[in-house]
């Protein structure tokens, strides 16, 4: 089992999430993060530190995601984050519940 980065990071990338990952398997794109599927040990250590609740197990994510699992295969195409940054905010960014 892993992890999958969905939909409620876009635009938003808070970082939290990478800064507590123990084996550096986020992955930064321009708008979001991306969990590496190879290198995800299923630790739970990201889940409670994501704001906007945009990361679930890849064995129970809403229907509406299941585009994510290829997205976040892509991963390795994108440079490791391991530290937390400022929250991108972009055009789009729900934020974090209320």
């Amino acid at each position: 089992m892993t992890y999958i980065v969905t939909e409620p990071c876009v635009n938003c990338k808070y970082t939290d999430c990478a800064a507590v990952c123990p084996v550096e398997a986020f992955h930064e794109t321009p708008d979001r993060l991306l969990i590496n599927p190879d290198v995800c040990i299923d630790c739970d250590a990201c889940l409670p530190e994501c704001p906007v609740e945009a990361i679930y197990s890849d064995m129970s994510y809403p229907p509406e995601y299941e585009n994510w699992m290829g997205e976040n295969a892509k991963a390795e195409e994108y440079p490791i984050i391991s530290t937390k940054q400022p929250a991108l905010y972009a055009e789009g960014c729900s934020g974090p519940p209320e």
